[in-house]
Parts: structure tokens; sequence; C-alpha cells
């Protein structure tokens, strides 16, 4: 076996050459992106979004235009027609768990009667419990340090166990979506605990679920060695997934997941390929960019409640002389919201009080710091007025490492989450656009005649 087939027996040397000719094949000029009108990212020149498709699931709103300019204004997040945080703060004044409903509000259009709720829910739990043998089959077999490819893997493989996998009518893919949106908690528990054996040589502990507990509860105790959890833990974790069920259309993952159901393809494929968009660190990997951030920040600032301290070491990352050397300060702006994310704004709401409790105070008030005076910095740095907001990632670290979740596990979470947000946006994708996507690309390649080997 040679050693470009040879994973195990890598050579950094061997490559190096490979390395200098591929350097040669990938360069593009960056003028030729302007001189043939391409919208990198599919983004215009103010960052707004190039208009792809038509949706009714979810809308994501942080500016108004006003005679070709961008105006900001405060976020909203609406889900179905219905405002994310209105329904957030009704669960909280009904105190209940709010997760289930919004999973049926995006699947099915409305907001379900109390009857109707409680019938969706038994259905959910009756297809949370995975194929027999499933975990050591598939979630067992080549342990990953990537709970998200164990995840993808997951999803893939529960085509195997599907009588009817290729079938994209609405009653088989709400089917299957169900099913996915049932299973994918487990799914991330379970991989989490196979990794957490293999790498770290802990005990491996596999709960199963209760039917009568809901989606965050179940997490909860499939997740915990012990099992055990409190009630507000799992009402803080029930509003995470709610802020993270849906965000629009034109989000990375949601265009990965519309993209390949426009194919034609199954339904597994089209939810695993969100999957892998997710981890991505420009996508939901950010969360995880701010976690590290934040280390770099009590680690070089000797007292973070002086504001003077904390906006001098924010200056050293946006020069790119600290953290990881980026010039980014993680966690804040967003490419849709300006003056406010809704969803960081809930958690911050919500956050706030348990974090007093356990202890986690002087972290908050540091989040609050940074996202107090990052803007100024910001504008000052770059030398522009553009207004800007703690998007969701500032936040949702916190309140993950509150409620004992490890890192690794915060994407997964956010992708448990939007899975319901997937999962609608496929169905609506198949069964009204009927068109595949397939944008164009200019070829700048130079004509090269073929010579033949022995001439060359």
């Amino acid at each position: 076996m040679s050693d470009l087939q040879n994973t195990a027996s890598f050579d950094e040397s061997a490559y190096k050459k490979y390395v200098e000719r591929a350097a040669e094949a990938y360069h593009i000029p960056a003028e030729a992106f302007s001189n043939y009108r391409v919208k990198r990212g599919l983004r215009e020149n103010d960052g707004t979004g190039v208009m792809a498709g038509v949706t009714d699931i979810g809308n994501a709103h942080g500016y108004l235009m006003y005679e070709g300019e961008k105006i900001a204004d405060e976020g909203k997040l609406e889900y179905r027609g219905c405002d994310m945080s209105a329904m957030v703060d009704g669960y909280a004044a009904e105190d209940r768990f709010g997760f289930e409903e919004c999973v049926y509000l995006l699947l099915f259009g409305h907001l379900p009667t109390a009857e109707e709720l409680a019938e969706f829910n038994a259905l959910v739990a009756s297809r949370r419990h995975l194929p027999p043998h499933f975990t050591e089959d598939v979630l067992m077999k080549a342990p990953s340090t990537s709970i998200m490819n164990k995840m993808q893997i997951g999803v893939l493989s529960l085509y195997s166990y599907d009588d009817n996998p290729d079938d994209t009518s609405l009653e088989n893919m709400l089917r299957q979506s169900i099913d996915i949106i049932a299973k994918l908690p487990v799914i991330a528990a379970h991989s989490y605990a196979v990794y957490r054996s293999n790498f770290h040589g802990k005990s491996l502990n596999l709960h199963k679920t209760k039917d009568e507990l809901t989606t965050a509860e179940n997490f909860l105790r499939v997740l915990r060695s012990s099992k055990q959890y409190t009630e507000e833990e799992a009402k803080l974790l029930d509003l995470c997934m709610v802020i993270h069920a849906e965000h629009g259309g034109g989000n990375n993952s949601t265009f990965s997941c519309r993209v390949l159901s426009s194919s034609g393809t199954d339904t597994y494929s089209a939810i695993s390929a969100a999957i892998g968009s997710l981890k991505g660190p420009l996508h939901g990997g950010a969360n995880i960019k701010v976690e590290q951030m934040f280390d770099h920040i009590k680690q070089g600032v000797k007292d973070t409640h002086d504001e003077d301290e904390v906006k001098y070491f924010l200056g050293k990352l946006l020069r790119g002389e600290a953290g990881d050397g980026s010039g980014k300060i993680y966690g804040m702006g967003h490419a849709i919201y300006t003056k406010s994310d809704p969803r960081a704004v809930m958690l911050k709401k919500y956050a706030e009080k348990l974090a007093v409790e356990k202890g986690f105070g002087d972290d908050y008030a540091l989040l609050e710091t940074i996202e107090r005076v990052t803007p100024e910095l910001f504008q000052s740095f770059k030398g522009t007025n553009k207004a800007m907001c703690a998007n969701v990632d500032l936040y949702s670290g916190l309140v993950y490492r509150m409620l004992g979740i490890p890192r690794e596990m915060y994407t997964p979470l956010f992708a448990i989450a939007r899975a319901s947000g997937w999962c609608a946006h496929r169905i609506e994708e198949y069964h009204t656009a009927k068109r595949i996507i397939r944008p164009a690309y200019k070829c700048i390649a130079r004509r090269t005649a073929y010579t033949p080997i022995e001439e060359r």
C-alpha cells in the first residue's frame, strides 16, 4: 500500500511536492470575482444575501432597506409567522416545556391545541428508541473524536433500517422527519458516551430514554452518567433548543439541506449534509470559538471587572495579537442582525438567574462587558459606523457550561434543535420549488492542448 493510500503511516514530507503542485493549481485572482460580477458567498456587496428562494417556514429580520441603503433595526425571529421571543416568554409564563410544540409548528404550520400537542408528544416519544443494536453496530464501530461526524454517520445509517427510504411522498417524508428529530438526541448522547470511553478512558454509560419525558429532559438523562438533572436545568436547555430550532432558508446548513433535497435525494442524505455544514467553525462551530476566546480573555485579563483592562485585551484580539490570531472577536456581529440578535436577548434574559445561582455571575458579567464595549472598539479599529450586536454564540457557551454540558456537545446540541427546521425546509423545497438548485460558475481556465505523455 502506498503512502497516499495508507493514512495510518502518513508522512508529511512525502506530500510536500504534491502540496507545492496543488498550490499552483488552486489559485484564482481576487479580481476575477469582481470582473465577472460574482457574488461571493451568495452575498451582495452590502452583506445581504442573494435572493435564492421563497419560504413560509422561518424569517430572521435584522435590518430595513431604504432607498438602497441598509438601515439597522432590532432583530426579530419568526417561526411560521410566530415571534420566537413571544413563544419563549409564553412557555416561561405557563411554566412548561416548549420544544416539542415548536417542532409541531415548524412541521405543520400552526400552533397545536393541547390535544394535538399531547398526541404529537406521544408520537415523538414512541420514535425515540434506536433500532436494536444500533449503538453497537453503528456508533461504537470506528470511534471518532467528532460527535458531529458520528451524528452524520448515525443519520445516514438510519437509511438501512428504513423499509421505504427513498419514497419522497409527503407522508413518508413526515415519518422520516419525526424519526430523525426524535432519535438524533439519543444518537448524539450515545456518540459522546462512546467518545468519552474510547478517548478518555471513562466508563461507558448508555442510558435509555423515558417516554414520559420531554426532549430536553431525555437528553440530559441520557447524556449524564448519573441520569440526574433539575427541572430548571431542563427548561433552560429547552429554551436553547427553541431558539436554535430555525433560522430561515438562507443559513448555510439549511441551504445545504435544500440543495440536496432539490436533487430528489433521500431524507437521511439531506439531513446528514446539513449536519456536516453546521459542523463548520464559520457556522455552528462558532460557539466553540467563543469559548476558546473566552478562555484566552480570562487568562490575559487579571481583573475582568476592570472594563479598561478588558477593552485593552479586546483590542489585542482585533489586532491579531492575542487569541487565535484571527483578528476576530467571536460572538459579536451577524450577517443579518444589526441592533440585536433576539436569540442572544432571550438567552441573557433567562440565563442570568441560574448564572448567579451556579457561581457563574462573574463570567456572565464579563460577557456583558464584551457585548457592551466591542461595537465601539470595532468601529474605531475598522473606521466604520456599522452597527454590531452580540450574536447567540456569545452566550450559548456560558449556558451550556452552567448546565454541565461538555464542550464537545455544544454544536451537536445546535444540530439536535435545528433538525426540526431542516426537516421542514426539506419538505418545503421538494414539494414546492420542484427544480434542482444549480447556480453557475464562470470557468477562467486557459485552454490547453493535450500532449502525449512522452512529449511532456
